[in-house]
């Protein structure tokens, strides 16, 4: 068969008539089992998915979305699939969706805004029926025409007031107090943070370090460095706050890949973690649980945020009414052996 220019397109795709020839039933009957219809009976759907099989015949995606005018897919927008947090909820968010028997396209987040905004318009103009957003910000066009077009559910950051959006994040304020609460507990008196610039995810971990600094006495002793969410942020502000006349004797960073580049640092400085310096991270990734690295961390319960958060979305796709759940979920401090007395 030839194509359009004349040249071979190879053999033609097999279409739903074919397989409903092969197995011997109405058209309208293989479309009812391969949409796994309850009426279908077990033989037939048996021997229709075995006519599909032997075919390689498959299903036309775009076509059945226009005449089922659903999609049943939602877009997942990662910011930093570089975080090792972000596989854990992925996972989970993932297999929420399949289980509800949703499909999802990933997209990833960009530096560049403009780069950014297309990877938004790239998930509409798939007619996703619903996004979730995975990351400590919203991407560029989340709040405006973009994040319109369909329900959000944010996982990772607070947000109110935008009506087309919900979000599921952990009390970030909560769980830098207990950092905080763990480091003056062993000891320590001269406690850094290494912040992660200006999302509202950095500012509410700042904001809590600050304020139990000052609950436990220590407001001359705070000390703020300004870092980011990579472990390239966790170095250079680590390295600041090292490098000061009377260097801290703790680091609290404000994630757990911030917190490895943290601990580069120290080591670099001829100290040891936890001997001379010691360091805690934020999130609980698996990563941070893993030897040798045995992360002190504040943990977040990632799974249950990912299982949760691709349960209300299509939940309410699917027209639930959803009892609500809290949207911010509470912290645990996780310690294990970056963490030890002062010295």
């Amino acid at each position: 068969m030839d194509g359009p220019d004349g040249t071979d397109a190879g053999p033609a795709r097999p279409t739903i008539r074919d397989v409903a020839a092969r197995a011997g039933v109405s058209k309208s009957l293989v479309s009812l089992a391969l949409q796994n219809a309850p009426r279908v009976a077990p033989g037939t759907r048996a021997a229709i998915l075995a006519a599909a099989d032997e075919l390689g015949y498959r299903r036309n995606a775009a076509a059945h979305a226009l005449v089922a005018h659903r999609t049943r897919t939602v877009g997942v927008f990662v910011l930093d699939l570089h975080n090792p947090m972000t596989a854990d909820v992925l996972d989970a968010v993932q297999a929420e969706a399949r289980r509800r028997d949703y499909r999802t396209i990933v997209v990833v987040g960009s530096d560049d805004a403009d780069a950014e905004r297309a990877e938004l318009e790239k998930l509409v103009e798939f007619r996703v029926e619903g996004i979730i957003a995975l990351g400590h910000r919203l991407p560029e066009g989340a709040d405006g025409a973009i994040g319109a077009a369909c329900p959000w559910v944010v996982i990772g950051s607070a947000h109110e007031g935008i009506p087309h959006l919900e979000s599921i994040s952990t009390d970030d304020e909560e769980g830098a107090g207990l950092v905080v609460d763990h480091l003056v507990t062993l000891g320590h008196r001269r406690i850094a943070h290494v912040d992660g610039g200006r999302s509202s995810v950095a500012r509410d971990r700042r904001r809590g370090y600050r304020r139990a600094m000052r609950r436990h006495g220590l407001q001359d002793a705070v000390t703020v460095e300004r870092g980011s969410f990579s472990e390239e942020g966790g170095y250079a502000g680590a390295r600041r706050a090292l490098e000061a006349a009377d260097p801290p004797t703790a680091l609290f960073v404000v994630n757990d890949l911030a917190a490895i580049g943290a601990m580069a640092a120290v080591t670099d400085r001829g100290l040891a973690v936890p001997q001379d310096v010691s360091v805690v991270g934020f999130d609980g990734t698996r990563l941070a649980g893993m030897r040798p690295l045995s992360l002190t961390t504040v943990g977040q319960p990632l799974l249950q945020m990912g299982t949760q958060a691709a349960a209300r979305l299509c939940g309410r796709l699917d027209g639930e009414r959803l009892v609500g759940s809290p949207s911010r979920l509470p912290p645990s401090l996780v310690e294990r052996r970056t963490t030890a007395p002062p010295p």
